[in-house]
């Protein structure tokens, strides 16, 4: 009988295995990484694991902060050259839709950049301030309505793409295995959202206090060291290529406060006859004087705005020659009728807003006692250096909110004139203009004092008859002059705006306001104020708007005037460019 044949189950059984003495995937191998593995689980203890954890959220917070700075500070960068205002209207698109992309995106980053990216970000920021440089350049072709959001898409953009790709690269490490999966699938989103919101608020409201203490605590200066920081994060060979541009920011970036940068930027004003003579950055933005030397007189800026100017190679016997007439219209609060008028050296004025000091310094000529308020101390100081204000004056470098809430509640009718002085950059300062803030000027003024309050607005707009309004609801007689003759109506049509400065002088009293004629004593041997100082072009009741748009401005609703920001602030800049040479405003 012949012998059973074995079942295949049982020859696989015999047949040896053979095993590979090179190969790494030996029994020992095995052994020696189940060991490893003991030997860490061993070493992860609670301890361990919250340290690495707070290691990878700290990289990404540091991340996040880092680029929520940068974003306020790109934004400051534009402000001289187009204005606050319209610096910030894309701003927070850009910020989101870069932000959007590199979450959402940092997959695609990797797989086709090949390498970190990390490592892109030291490169980005350096050459941020290069960029900014030649496009400021091309802000008269790119206007006011689209130059910001061109320049931050090419700068600020990509910044925000990789920073946010990097956050969600290094948000990938962290364990969120203890969560629900529907929190553990959120939670890096919304905690990042969380930090930046916080950085971006906190350094928003730091920056422009230390704004001009240093080089590197200015606009440029900051991208400058951000850039640095940058670097010390993510070091790679990437960094040869950021040369250029770290060598432009040291020789021909004249946005950085250096000397030699100064002496470029005169370099390039001289061949058009202007000459800076000073400049710096401070709390309300980027000042600056500045000299025209073939039409001999003198300016002060700040960001996009002139807060005035004077003729200054005219003789100047008592006070400086005013190039724009309605600082000297301001001065005519003593031309105002009134019973028991107190003489010039028995009066005092308070002036709420500086500018270069023309009307302050003609109420000082006057031997009037008077108060100034200014919030900028850099303004203080050009107006002292530059423009000849006299010292014999009370100065207080503060938020006018508080020193005039503060004044009327210890010294009520302190004054016999106030001067309201306070537009600046395309936008009133809101807060200066609502219904308590006039109630305290009301407080302060005595029974028979006189207000003059200036308001550069668009008669197109409702904020300007919203402003007028308001004033009228606290002084019950006003009497409103603008700068310049009313334009036709086809020119108004041809422009699209009808902006011009606007001066309201009111009273306490139902009487109505009337001017006295005025004499040689008035002029301060001025001939500007012979032409200007009496206001002339007198605005009708029917040049004001009214509807549902004109409202009183109140503390707790100011969005009557804010929503209007955008268009006044444009149409402002236009002016501006009009007024000074674009290449005055581009290299700053």
């Amino acid at each position: 009988m012949a012998p059973k044949k074995a079942s295949k189950k049982a020859e696989a059984k015999s047949i040896p295995v053979m095993i590979d003495p090179n190969s790494p995937y030996t029994p020992e191998s095995f052994q020696d990484e189940l060991s490893k593995l003991a030997q860490q689980a061993k070493k992860e203890t609670p301890l361990n694991w919250a340290m690495r954890e707070g290691a990878i959220w700290f990289k990404a917070a540091a991340l996040l902060a880092l680029v929520a700075v940068y974003a306020n500070v790109s934004e400051l960068a534009m402000s001289p050259v187009y204005g606050g205002i319209p610096s910030s209207i894309y701003h927070s698109k850009v910020v989101m839709g870069g932000a959007f992309v590199g979450w959402a995106g940092n997959l695609a980053l990797r797989r086709h950049l090949r390498m970190k990216t990390k490592y892109f970000l030291p490169l980005i920021a350096a050459y941020i301030p290069l960029a900014q440089f030649y496009l400021f350049k091309l802000s008269g072709t790119f206007t006011a309505t689209w130059g910001p959001l061109v320049t931050e898409m090419l700068t600020l953009f990509p910044l925000m793409t990789f920073s946010l790709a990097c956050v969600a690269d290094t948000l990938e490490q962290a364990d969120l295995d203890w969560l629900p999966k529907w929190a553990g699938d959120a939670a890096p989103g919304f905690l990042s959202y969380g930090i930046y919101k916080f950085c971006e608020m906190f350094s928003a409201e730091h920056l422009p206090h230390g704004l001009g203490k240093s080089v590197f605590q200015t606009r440029m200066g900051w991208e400058v060291a951000l850039a640095g920081t940058y670097t010390i994060m993510a070091p790679s060979k990437l960094l040869l290529y950021a040369i250029p541009a770290l060598l432009h920011a040291a020789v021909l970036n004249t946005h950085i406060m250096t000397p030699i940068a100064t002496n470029s930027v005169n370099a390039t004003l001289n061949a058009g006859g202007w000459s800076l003579l000073e400049r710096g950055e401070s709390l309300t933005g980027y000042i600056s004087v500045l000299e025209s030397d073939r039409d001999g007189y003198r300016v002060m800026r700040c960001d996009h705005s002139l807060l005035g100017g004077e003729w200054h190679k005219l003789a100047r016997p008592i006070v400086g020659e005013p190039v724009y007439a309605v600082f000297a219209m301001l001065e005519a609060v003593r031309l105002v009728e009134v019973d028991d008028k107190v003489p010039d050296n028995e009066a005092k004025a308070l002036n709420i807003g500086l500018g270069i000091g023309t009307t302050p310094s003609a109420l000082i000529a006057h031997g009037i006692d008077t108060t100034i308020v200014e919030i900028d101390p850099l303004v203080y100081d050009y107006a002292v250096k530059y423009f000849g204000l006299p010292v014999n004056h009370t100065a207080q470098i503060e938020d006018a909110v508080s020193y005039t809430a503060r004044t009327a509640e210890h010294s009520p009718e302190s004054f016999d004139y106030i001067i309201h002085d306070v537009f600046t950059g395309g936008a009133e300062p809101i807060p200066l203009f609502t219904l308590e803030f006039l109630q305290s000027l009301h407080t302060l003024l005595k029974p028979n004092g006189v207000v003059a309050i200036n308001y550069a607005g668009d008669f197109t707009l409702p904020p300007l008859s919203t402003v007028i309004r308001t004033i009228r609801e606290v002084f019950p007689s006003c009497r409103i002059f603008r700068e310049s003759p009313m334009p036709s109506e086809d020119k108004v049509a041809a422009d699209g705006r009808d902006f011009d400065n606007v001066v309201v002088f009111c009273r306490k009293t139902t009487d109505r306001i009337t001017f006295r004629p005025v004499v040689e004593r008035d002029l301060l041997q001025s001939r500007a104020r012979a032409h200007y100082l009496m206001p002339k072009n007198e605005v009708p009741e029917s040049a004001f708007m009214t509807g549902d748009d004109v409202k009183l401005v109140r503390q707790n609703d100011t969005e009557t005037l804010a929503k209007y920001h955008d268009q006044t602030a444009l149409g402002h800049w236009a002016v501006m460019r009009e007024v000074i040479p674009k290449n005055i405003w581009e290299n700053w």
